[in-house]
């Protein structure tokens, strides 16, 4: 399948809207007065009743919307065998509750991410914040723009999206159209410090990372909604030195990239989308400006 038979800008309110719909039904696991039933899974990670709902909605949605392409999410994972997945080269991928952890913990920074991967790369992302009411979006085109002669990108933010009980139909086309664009920052004076996304739990090679960025601050965030504040400028950095599956970052990525950063591995260069039995990332940044003379990190632990 070439670029040009993705009909990206077509897609988009609709991926927005299931991510929307998605959200929607996790907040309500969330703010219902019974606890929430936890299991833990092979890894020890943990997932719940919320996680299960929002998947078997958005896998249904896609489903629906492009029947042709197949898809890959946190929790369908193990229904879907290497030896099936290994030659997709066109997919979704899913996290439908990305930041367990946050949700348990209450601390409303979980998101719903929905990327479209093409020839290793994301090239479509929507991250919706749900409690935060702020829902990230980009595609990539490589069409051109006949008036610009530029590759027709866009990478933007709806706000004040907040879990609603009246069930409202918004006018999702209207909404993305209007949404305000977003682009990373520049780079901090010398005498100021880089804003450095953080989880609420983070180890030492963290710490060691922020130590040779010298003079730094902390931006407390949960899930991909860390790689969303780099791209629109409400944080330099986002460093990963722990366990992420490529669904965790690849919607976050594909706007991080449109706005005007990158992921990148300790080799310095972009991760990529590629089929593997684990689907593990390496250690990676999400930076505002990848030419930036940033500190060495390593692959992985």
């Amino acid at each position: 399948m070439s670029d040009t038979a993705l009909p990206l800008e077509k897609w988009l309110p609709q991926i927005c809207e299931i991510a929307y719909d998605a959200g929607q039904l996790i907040s309500e696991y969330y703010h219902q007065t019974e606890e929430v039933d936890v299991e833990r899974k092979a890894d020890g990670s943990p997932v719940t009743e919320a996680d299960k709902a929002a998947d078997k909605l958005i896998c249904l949605a896609l489903k629906e919307l492009t029947p042709d392409i197949p898809l890959v999410t946190e929790e369908s994972v193990e229904d879907v065998p290497f030896e099936k997945r290994q030659a997709w080269s066109t997919y979704w991928l899913v996290d439908p509750l990305d930041g367990t952890k946050e949700f348990i913990a209450n601390t409303g920074e979980y998101s719903v991410n929905i990327a479209l991967v093409h020839n290793h790369h994301p090239v479509m992302g929507v991250v919706y914040g749900t409690e935060l009411g702020d829902m990230y979006f980009a595609y990539k085109n490589q069409e051109l723009d006949q008036n610009t002669n530029t590759k027709i990108n866009r990478a933007a933010k709806l706000e004040n999206l907040m879990p609603t009980k009246s069930k409202q139909k918004l006018d999702w086309l209207n909404l993305v159209e209007q949404a305000p664009s977003i682009h990373v920052a520049a780079l901090p004076e010398s005498d100021a410090p880089y804003r450095v996304a953080v989880s609420r739990r983070h180890g030492g090679e963290l710490q060691r990372f922020m130590g040779q960025l010298g003079h730094y601050s902390k931006v407390k965030m949960g899930s991909a909604l860390k790689t969303c504040l780099v791209a629109e400028g409400k944080a330099d950095i986002y460093p990963r030195f722990g366990p992420t599956s490529l669904w965790d970052t690849a919607a976050a990525q594909c706007i991080l990239e449109v706005a005007g950063g990158a992921v990148l591995n300790a080799a310095g260069h972009p991760l990529e989308y590629i089929q593997t039995k684990s689907l593990l990332n390496p250690f990676f940044i999400a930076v505002s400006h990848k030419d930036h003379n940033w500190p060495a990190f390593p692959e992985v632990m």
